[in-house]
């Protein structure tokens, strides 16, 4: 049950970040996999929202682990116009931005901290957001002429979706008292590292390591019990693959958007799994889609 589609005069609604990890541009080879009617939509890690904005659905729950990020969702939701006052006054400046990066999020309004993250992810180096161990932002300032730290269409755009939707800082598991049968959640998790030096996990305080992702596949094994129609993205790797045992595996072919050496900004294999038959199209070769797995109900 989606949405009606907004009027052909509005800007259509898209992820006001750029996040590691971001899937706006697997969207075409989502499409025939996400399941055809469902009820309540559930994604415990939202990131920059690309799943949620393109189905925009009728009733959705977002969360994150992120509050910086939730605080930002929950500000356009219900705060735009405030916050595109404060992003107006923004400069692009170097000192300016390490000022704000320095600051101390508790020590600003829910405003100032929407406009904060906006700000540093427009203007710090290849959008990334990144935090140490103590949760700090520590990605330098961007070499960029003519950022766009202000869209007002897109904030507003967002803001339009948003309403009635709920967004809440909590962990992946809450979604087990959550979800009922027939709802939809879609996983997005930091991804399995493929390799010993490929990890990036830290857009909040705590890793996500392996520890949590059997975890995760064990909370997904249990809403699969309960009903619950279930998508989750990850890397394409022998230990993902084990977890998963049983549902339905797809390959997509994924670029790269985020590497501090452009010439390594190409593309990997990654997986998606879902616990329902899809509905897809005939593979296209430059998406390099493939069925490797079967569908278990």
């Amino acid at each position: 049950m989606l949405r009606s589609l907004q009027a052909s005069n509005q800007v259509k609604a898209s992820p006001f970040l750029k996040w590691a990890g971001g899937k706006g541009r697997l969207l075409a080879q989502y499409q025939p996999l996400f399941p055809q009617q469902y009820g309540r939509y559930f994604e415990p890690f939202v990131g920059a929202g690309a799943v949620f904005f393109h189905l925009n659905p009728q009733e959705a729950h977002l969360s994150d682990v992120n509050g910086e990020l939730v605080n930002a969702y929950q500000v356009i939701r219900d705060h735009a116009e405030a916050l595109i006052s404060t992003l107006s006054g923004y400069p692009h400046d170097k000192d300016f931005f390490y000022a704000l990066r320095a600051q101390d999020p508790a020590t600003l309004t829910s405003v100032e901290r929407a406009a904060r993250i906006i700000y540093m992810n427009k203007t710090c180096f290849n959008g990334l957001y990144r935090v140490n161990r103590r949760g700090q932002f520590n990605v330098p300032f961007g070499d960029y002429k003519n950022p766009r730290i202000l869209d007002v269409a897109g904030i507003r755009a967002a803001q339009n979706v948003l309403q009635g939707v709920s967004v809440t800082h909590q962990g992946f598991d809450a979604v087990l008292t959550e979800a009922q049968s027939g709802d939809f959640v879609y996983f997005d998790p930091p991804y399995h590292p493929l390799s010993s030096t490929a990890s990036f996990t830290s857009y909040a305080a705590d890793d996500f390591g392996p520890e949590d992702q059997i975890r995760l596949a064990a909370v997904f094994r249990r809403l699969d019990a309960k009903g619950v129609k279930l998508m989750l993205s990850n890397s394409d790797t022998p230990f993902i693959r084990d977890l998963y045992d049983g549902f339905e595996i797809q390959q997509v072919w994924a670029p790269r958007a985020i590497n501090r050496d452009a010439s390594k900004r190409k593309g990997v294999n990654e997986v998606v799994v879902t616990n329902y038959a899809t509905q897809l199209a005939a593979p296209a070769s430059s998406h390099r889609l493939a069925v490797v797995g079967e569908d278990r109900r």
